[in-house]
């Protein structure tokens, strides 16, 4: 058996980043670049407004005062997307709106709440600095600078981005192909009528959930029986179809445990089996290759924070994304908690906020790993170390948000 932290570590070393393929800009979310984003012209392309008002040489208004207002004549006008090179004469001022390219020779905008116009002359009850209003030309990016590195997850405003910078395809890490083989007798179908014995299929779903999350269609979901014929023949068919293969069931040492069998007689090198964790303790990890396997307890609690904690990482990493990114605090124990020493235990959790902005977590009700209502009501898991035997309350401990709750 195995540390956490050694088991983290285990995978990530041995997962590589896939291949690299082109994909269109509008297909692009949820992917991670493969390559620097370059501007490759000045962002923006031109000087242009950021109000409705009226664009004016600077110091053609500088004297002006609520009392003694100076008029100048009204040129002309121009909106956005009119691509008309307007020169603005001396004393003269031109209508212009939001997005509009600024006439040459202009240098600020009025606003238009503070300028009232009559018989094509505008009124300006008060100076202007140079520069006001204007966005100009390559404020946000020089031709040539980096934009984006390659590693960077393609999100909603990534996308935007990149359609600014005239982009319409991008090189981008291949997505996973993933296969999940779900074990045991006792599994239903949700919505089937049960049985004395029987339970309801939990992983096929969360599971699948957990991949979609991060914008991956799993290749292959099959549900089987405790039979080594099936179990063998699924995980041959999953190995086939697959970069990474996720089992849940039947890795531990029961007479009916049969997925470390198949793993072995299909010729996957086992790289640990068993973590000092808990939930989670029979958890296996292997290697064919470079595909990546992983036999994950049954337990739909336990089956869902190994998916976190161990196959989540490997994922972003496969497909370029660094793993930093997972998302965690240090939060006050709202209660004394205990355990055995031994095991690094992640206990389910709510974290909130006290009147002070302080934060705040308490163990959600039914900690053990058949209790998935006690998941289903988290938003965190809460680390409690792996020699640790008592937590007071008052405690400050870290938490680990948990994905779905920051969508």
């Amino acid at each position: 058996m195995i540390d956490f932290e050694t088991a983290v570590s285990e995978v990530l070393r041995l997962t590589y980043m896939l291949p690299t393929h082109a994909v269109h800009l509008a297909n692009s979310r949820g992917y991670v670049l493969a390559e620097d984003i370059i501007a490759r012209e000045s962002i923006p392309l031109f000087d242009s407004t950021s109000v409705d008002g009226y664009a004016v040489r600077a110091d053609d208004i500088i004297t002006a005062l609520s009392s003694s207002p100076v008029h100048l004549m009204v040129q002309g006008a121009v909106q956005a997307g009119d691509s008309r090179v307007l020169h603005l004469k001396r004393n003269h001022a031109i209508k212009i709106f939001t997005g509009a390219q600024l006439p040459l020779d202009a240098d600020a905008v009025v606003m238009k709440e503070y300028v009232s116009e009559e018989n094509g002359k505008a009124a300006f009850h008060e100076p202007i600095r140079m520069g006001e209003n204007v966005r100009k030309r390559g404020a946000e990016f020089s031709n040539g600078a980096i934009v984006f590195s390659a590693g960077t997850l393609i999100t909603p405003p990534v996308m935007g981005m990149l359609s600014v910078l005239g982009y319409p395809k991008v090189q981008v890490y291949r997505k996973p192909k993933v296969a999940l083989v779900i074990t045991g007798n006792e599994l239903r179908p949700p919505g089937s009528r049960l049985k004395r014995g029987q339970i309801r299929d939990v992983n096929s779903l969360s599971l699948t959930s957990m991949l979609r999350m991060l914008a991956i269609e799993p290749t292959l979901v099959v549900s089987v029986r405790d039979l080594k014929s099936a179990v063998s023949s699924a995980i041959r068919a999953a190995l086939k179809k697959s970069d990474v293969v996720i089992s849940t069931g039947g890795v531990s040492v029961g007479e009916y445990d049969f997925v470390r069998d198949v793993f072995a007689e299909l010729r996957v090198k086992t790289i640990f089996w068993r973590i000092a964790l808990k939930p989670g303790k029979p958890n296996y990890f292997g290697i064919k290759g470079r595909k990546l396997v992983f036999g994950l307890p049954g337990n739909p609690v336990s089956a869902l924070v190994s998916f976190e904690l161990l196959v989540r990482p490997a994922l972003l990493k496969l497909q370029g994304l660094k793993t930093e990114n997972q998302v965690s605090f240090r939060a006050r124990l709202t209660r004394d908690l205990r355990k055995k020493a031994g095991r690094l235990e992640f206990i389910r959790a709510v974290f909130t906020k006290n009147s002070g902005s302080e934060l705040l977590v308490t163990p959600t009700p039914g900690q053990d790993s058949h209790i998935m209502s006690s998941l289903a009501r988290a938003n965190c898991l809460m680390l409690f170390p792996k020699d640790a035997e008592f937590l007071p309350k008052g405690s400050v401990v870290e938490i680990h948000v948990l994905p779905w709750q920051q969508w």
